[in-house]
């Protein structure tokens, strides 16, 4: 019985990750427990671990330093395979534009910002901000989340930040708003995503099914 535990600091459609990684298991054949929590046994004797995030950075870096989730992720990105998604993935790097400027749980060296406002896409229309739908995601590096996944296919965003790290090879996808930024990012047992794979259909539930039987080696 693999498992996973989904971390809850009360910010990001948890239960909607929860059944799609449920599903995932399903269609794997993975006898799989998932659970929906903040507390720090639960998640320190979980095999996995899954890290969303929708909101604002200031309000979820205070739950999250609230419920020691940094000191958590600290602790256990050396044991076990993480999944970070969307705010997830921004509060791992050193710091965020938002909210005038946030510390988050460093990581991964980098910083988080702001698409900027005004852009235009090749055909000349201005791009709105948020980032809102489908978009392509190419596999910069190879990895094992990528298993059976086409490169340049699409995944479901919903952004107005991403991520921006210092390190260039911890990139693993990049898409285009209208000019490149991460989408997925990897060091050792973590990948993160900015991107939403609960409702990304088909590519979201073979990358949760990837991420089920990854032991945390690139």
């Amino acid at each position: 019985m693999t498992h996973v535990a989904v971390i809850d600091y009360g910010m990001g459609n948890l239960h909607s990750v929860a059944k799609a990684i449920e599903h995932a298991g399903q269609q794997a054949a993975v006898p799989l427990q998932v659970s929906v929590t903040s507390d720090p046994e639960i998640l320190r004797s979980a095999d996995r671990l899954v890290f969303p995030g929708v909101g604002a950075m200031r309000d979820c870096m205070a739950e999250i330093r609230r419920l020691c989730i940094d000191e958590i992720l600290r602790e256990q990105v050396k044991l076990k395979p993480v999944l970070a998604i969307c705010v997830g993935m921004q509060a791992l790097l050193q710091r965020s534009e938002e909210n005038g400027g946030v510390p988050c749980i460093g990581l991964f060296a980098g910083q988080v910002k702001r698409f900027a406002d005004h852009q235009l896409d090749h055909a000349g229309a201005e791009l709105k901000v948020p980032h809102m739908g489908w978009n392509r995601v190419r596999q910069t590096r190879a990895h094992p989340l990528w298993a059976s996944i086409p490169d340049n296919d699409y995944f479901y965003f919903v952004h107005s930040y991403y991520a921006a790290p210092d390190a260039p090879n911890e990139i693993a996808g990049l898409s285009e708003y209208p000019t490149p930024f991460c989408a997925a990012l990897t060091h050792k047992n973590v990948f993160a995503v900015q991107f939403h794979p609960e409702k990304s259909q088909r590519n979201g539930l073979q990358l949760y099914r990837n991420f089920l039987s990854w032991d945390g080696q690139a």
